[in-house]
């Protein structure tokens, strides 16, 4: 009778503690941060009568106060004769209102790039601007004067007008030191993060390009990739794709689309169907596309392997309107489905949450002696974006764009991906280490990469500044497949990082 009591005691006090137990766990703030995408163009007039070079850029920018912004930028050629010019760089500026709707943009723009035999020197350029704007609520439209100089041994430098739309964009965050940690649905809905999720993803591929038309006539240009979808609703999405050559043309093909699509699923959520119709700037490598403009059809089909995660075919068509480009697309890929920053979703029920970690770095790379073509060497740099995701809470997959700024090499790019692990802080907290392996395609600039594949290890090490934000360093070694391009790399740069929550199903 006494063991009956106190078992059933013991039960009762169980069954309570529990949930009491749970609503300790303290759940990570969530913060948000303001910022907006942007398109802009500008006709960049070219030395030597040239036809003048139509430049469209796509631009996330990060506002840090009412007033100020930065963020990162791509620039492509879509028309005149340098289809295949491409540059990376980062933004700053600042934004004030004459009236509620009326405002003033100035801001200045840093990169580096070139391509398609421009006399783009060693890549570095400045792009400044003053724009008058005018916000529409769900968008604001720009135009006003811009500048371009490819100062470091460039011939290109032009006064020229601009045009911009830029779109407000809102992402919710915790520390970085918050990812891989997991809660109850239960808990998130009584927090803050109760709220309708979004979607994304994430598809690194291989890709091909079978030429219909065009001077690499039934020639296939292998490339590698990664596109990313944002969703508007549970069946259309938005998409950014970029992809460069590794194999099977002169290396230094590279396209970057932006495009719009329909996802439909079936069999219980595990096969999709995916149609896309994307346009944007494309070309290098030799591939004739003219002034680089390019559209971009394409459907994919998707099978659930595990998880978020999906396997990936996809057929379609890459050409220039007038078809003076033209090839048939065929691939495979891998892909990962995240629903995000929220609790509810009219389309899947979630059962928990986990805070994932991400990490963007901005850094300049020095190449010792980097091998050329010529059979010389010469010092190189550039300018490079790399994106890591962290699987757990050490091991992440890392994207990374670079283009050249200095040596002589302005046309040189690179497109790579891989694996890295990254330790604990120690020393108070302060410092960590990483070591990473990358490897994709890569050329142009008369490095002397072949076909265009390399493959690129590196350690450093990183300094906390603050939460979000690191000072990092490292040093490596690169190595082409098929070119004489073999040397040892040093780099340096700021890195920000957070954690966002992730639902499961």
């Amino acid at each position: 009778m006494i063991q009956n009591i106190i078992k059933r005691t013991l039960f009762v006090i169980f069954t309570w503690s529990v949930p009491f137990l749970y609503s300790q766990q303290e759940i990570p703030s969530k913060h948000y941060t303001k910022g907006f995408g942007q398109i802009d163009f500008l006709s960049i007039s070219m030395p030597d009568e040239e036809p003048n070079m139509d430049f469209t850029g796509l631009h996330y920018n990060v506002k840090f106060n009412s007033w100020g912004y930065a963020g990162v930028g791509f620039y492509g050629a879509i028309g005149g004769i340098r289809g295949g010019f491409f540059t990376l760089g980062v933004n700053a500026g600042a934004q004030w209102n004459i009236t509620e709707k009326l405002f003033i943009d100035t801001g200045f723009h840093f990169g580096g790039g070139g391509g398609a035999s421009a006399p783009d020197g060693g890549g570095a350029f400045i792009l400044p601007h003053a724009n008058l704007g005018y916000d529409f609520t769900y968008f604001s439209a720009t135009a006003g004067y811009s500048y371009v100089n490819f100062f470091d041994d460039g011939l290109i430098k032009s006064h020229q007008f601009n045009v911009a739309v830029q779109i407000p964009l809102l992402f919710y965050s915790a520390k970085f030191q918050e990812r891989e940690r997991e809660f109850s649905l239960d808990l998130l809905e009584s927090s803050e993060w109760k709220q309708p999720s979004s979607r994304m993803s994430l598809l690194v591929h291989l890709n091909n390009l079978k030429v219909t038309r065009g001077n690499y006539k039934d020639r296939t240009i292998r490339l590698a990739g990664f596109e990313f979808n944002s969703y508007l609703t549970d069946s259309f999405f938005f998409f950014v794709k970029a992809d460069g050559a590794y194999m099977g043309i002169k290396a230094g093909y590279m396209d970057i689309l932006l495009g719009g699509g329909y996802h439909l699923s079936m069999n219980k959520n595990r096969t999709n169907i995916l149609a896309k119709f994307g346009a944007g700037a494309g070309g290098g490598g030799g591939a004739d596309t003219k002034g680089g403009f390019l559209l971009y059809p394409d459907v994919s089909l998707e099978q659930k392997l595990f998880e978020n995660v999906y396997a990936s075919v996809n057929t379609g068509f890459l050409m220039s309107p007038d078809s003076h480009f033209r090839a048939s697309t065929y691939g495979i890929g891998l892909k990962y489905y995240v629903d995000k920053d929220g609790t509810s979703s009219e389309k899947y029920r979630f059962t928990n949450g986990k805070f994932k970690g991400l990490q963007a770095i901005l850094k300049q790379e020095l190449y010792m002696d980097a091998q050329r073509d010529g059979g010389f060497t010469q010092n190189m740099q550039q300018i490079s974006l790399q994106i890591n995701f962290f699987f757990n809470k050490y091991l992440y997959g890392a994207g990374e764009a670079s283009f050249a700024n200095f040596g002589n090499a302005g046309a040189y790019a690179e497109g790579i991906v891989g694996l890295g692990i990254e330790s604990p802080y120690f020393l108070n907290n302060r410092v960590a280490v990483f070591g990473q392996v990358l490897g994709g395609a890569a050329g142009g600039g008369g490095i002397s990469t072949g076909e265009g594949l390399i493959v690129k290890p590196s350690t450093g090490l990183m300094v906390k500044l603050a939460d979000n934000l690191n000072v990092r360093g490292g040093l490596g070694y690169v190595k082409a497949k098929g070119g004489s391009l073999s040397t040892h790399f040093v780099n340096f740069g700021v890195q920000y990082q957070f954690s966002f929550l992730s639902m499961k199903k």
